[in-house]
């Protein structure tokens, strides 16, 4: 995808030979009578289950040419028969889709529960965005819901970047291809999966040279999205996002890079927060390991984590954390033009180490690698996506095992909510939630819920995926005062299953927001706050928390009227006073109740 094949520095056999341990072959080149072979130039490849069956499709971006448009070429959808054997289904349910894809992601844009299609093309051509229609027949409908102009991008990626519960879009842009300069491209999403373009309202305006790669991630721990890019002429950019605007953050965060074709996210050092690995953007043609401090500024520890035994000098195209020894720590695969697929072990803390033999040694040029469970017995198989040299064979690697995934989910950080007052409305939750594994859209969960309670039965509410690892719900709003219980629970694709611990919250008059009447705030209506007001207003006393509460009888005033009004209808039955009770104009409005619903001097 991203450039020639060149002659290698070093032998395949010398980088495996100098590898400090070496291990059973344990992902097997399993591609013959699996996975239909077309011989396309295929850019970036995505795993999702597209019908809805419980198991892995793959979908391929397809279009020859490097520097220049050659051949237009069919996306390719294949349909997995839940034992990792793939067939064709392209035309039949994608339609004619034909053009330079560089490359393709997976998302619920219209909130009906499956998933939907964008593709990246290349060479000044229209982007795509197809609908799915619940069983993996997908129309496109990009004419009406996404802005249409040519454009020439390397990648798009989804997420909620306004935290309003929708997917949007970024996509990257180049020039007259994607190797030229041009600006980034981030579309809203109206809720119904239609886009405008929010670019000059939401980014910095600036072009940028050659951008291969763009991945949403939680980078500094506020749970929201923000945006690294990787370029191929060095200065990608780290974008910070507060509150859906996104800042140029990348002078003393990010550390210079050379030649990015990817970076890729995950926490790599087990502190909670997410690092990044960049394919060839270190010195000439090897990886670098840039390590967060959780407020989104990278250090580049490449020399201390990755030597250059362990990372040799290799045309490389994309990279994957996995835990591919079940051991709980994140690992990385790497694929390459001109040798076989690389994996590197992490020991726990991060530092990785070069295994040779762990997968089938094929010399092909391919692009992007991803992985998922594809035959459902519980590991982590591959798939590769070939182009720009040999004979474009995509490729699958089944997992041998022995390792399968034994270990739950993690929550490493997910939102407390604050106390609110009865009618607020449903209540936002966020999230982090990670397995072992990642991509662009995170690892892959059989389920994902919000448990809650206002006593003793939890029941459970869906949480929609809003972008990498992040995904957010709305827990009901009960209608009533009463304490809310909550916690999150996440089933991964093996079935191991995590439950956070419980958080709450009350639903009500929060004890620190003052009552219209209750001058001193002590959680009742009497003679104290008839006495408070007269201190105020006479006595130099301390203000009460709303001072219109001792304008009692609402002529505009403050004075000893007021607390005369206060006296009479507090312990006289006296007529109502409009202040500190009256929500409307209604002169019989229940105090209480229109407090609650109202809260009128809150």
């Amino acid at each position: 995808m991203r450039r020639r094949i060149i002659a290698l520095s070093i032998s395949i056999p010398l980088v495996l030979a100098g590898s400090s341990l070496i291990e059973a072959q344990q992902f097997l080149e399993s591609s013959t009578g699996r996975l239909p072979v077309f011989n396309e130039y295929s850019s970036q490849v995505a795993i999702a289950d597209v019908d809805g069956d419980g198991d892995l499709d793959l979908c391929f971006a397809n279009g020859r040419g490097f520097a220049s448009a050659s051949l237009a070429e069919r996306v390719r959808l294949y349909i997995n028969n839940g034992n990792a054997v793939f067939t064709d289904e392209s035309l039949n349910r994608l339609g004619n889709l034909i053009g330079y894809g560089r490359d393709v992601e997976f998302g619920d844009v219209d909130g009906d529960g499956d998933l939907d299609l964008a593709v990246a093309n290349d060479f000044l051509t229209p982007q795509k965005l197809l609908i799915n229609n619940g069983s993996g027949f997908f129309t496109d409908e990009s004419a009406t819901r996404i802005p249409q102009f040519n454009m020439s991008s390397s990648h798009c990626c989804f997420g909620d970047i306004d935290d309003d519960g929708d997917l949007d879009l970024w996509f990257t842009r180049g020039g007259s291809t994607r190797f030229g300069s041009g600006q980034a491209q981030l579309w809203i999403n109206d809720g119904n999966g239609f886009y405008t373009n929010g670019t000059a309202q939401r980014l910095p305006q600036q072009n940028v040279s050659a951008p291969m790669d763009s991945i949403f991630g939680d980078l500094d721990g506020d749970l929201d999205l923000d945006m690294i890019e990787g370029h191929r002429d060095g200065n990608s950019k780290l974008y910070i996002n507060e509150g859906g605007i996104f800042t140029d953050a990348t002078s003393g965060n990010l550390p210079a890079d050379s030649n990015t074709y990817s970076y890729d996210l995950g926490d790599l050092d087990g502190d909670g927060d997410l690092d990044v690995i960049g394919a060839n953007s270190g010195i000439g043609s090897r990886e670098a390991i840039f390590q967060n401090d959780g407020n989104a500024t990278f250090t580049n520890v490449t020399a201390t984590v990755l030597p250059n035994s362990s990372n040799p000098n290799i045309d490389d195209n994309d990279t994957k954390f996995l835990d591919y020894d079940d051991d709980g720590d994140l690992d990385v695969v790497i694929c390459a033009i001109g040798g076989p697929e690389r994996m590197l072990r992490n020991n726990g803390s991060g530092f990785l180490t070069l295994v040779g033999g762990t997968i089938s040694s094929v010399n092909d040029s391919s692009l992007d690698v991803e992985v998922g469970d594809l035959d459902a017995d519980g590991d982590l198989d591959m798939v590769t996506a070939q182009g720009e040299s040999g004979s474009y064979r995509n490729r699958l690697y089944l997992n041998q095992g022995p390792a399968i995934d034994t270990r739950p989910p993690t929550i490493p950080y997910w939102e407390q909510l604050t106390d609110v007052l009865v009618g607020a409305g449903p209540q936002r939750v966020r999230a982090v939630i990670r397995d072992d594994m990642t991509s662009d859209h995170g690892a892959f969960f059989q389920q994902v819920i919000i448990e809650w309670s206002t006593g003793a039965q939890f029941g459970p509410v869906p949480m929609s995926w809003s972008g990498h690892d992040l995904y957010r719900g709305l827990i009901p709003d009960p209608g009533f005062s009463t304490t809310v219980t909550y916690r999150i629970r996440a089933i991964d694709f093996a079935g191991n299953s995590f439950t956070t611990s419980e958080r709450s919250y009350d639903v009500g008059i929060p004890q620190s927001i003052f009552r219209r009447g209750d001058v001193n705030d002590d959680g009742d209506r009497n003679i104290a706050d008839a006495v408070g007001a007269l201190s105020y207003l006479f006595g130099g006393g301390t203000a009460p928390g709303c001072l219109d509460s001792v304008d009692c009888n609402d002529d505009g005033t403050n004075d000893i009227s007021d607390a005369v009004s206060l006296l009479d209808y507090l312990f006289q039955s006296g007529t109502q006073p409009p202040d500190p009770f009256e929500c409307g104009p209604d002169p019989t409005d229940d105090p209480i109740s229109c407090e609650l619903t109202q809260g009128s001097c809150l």
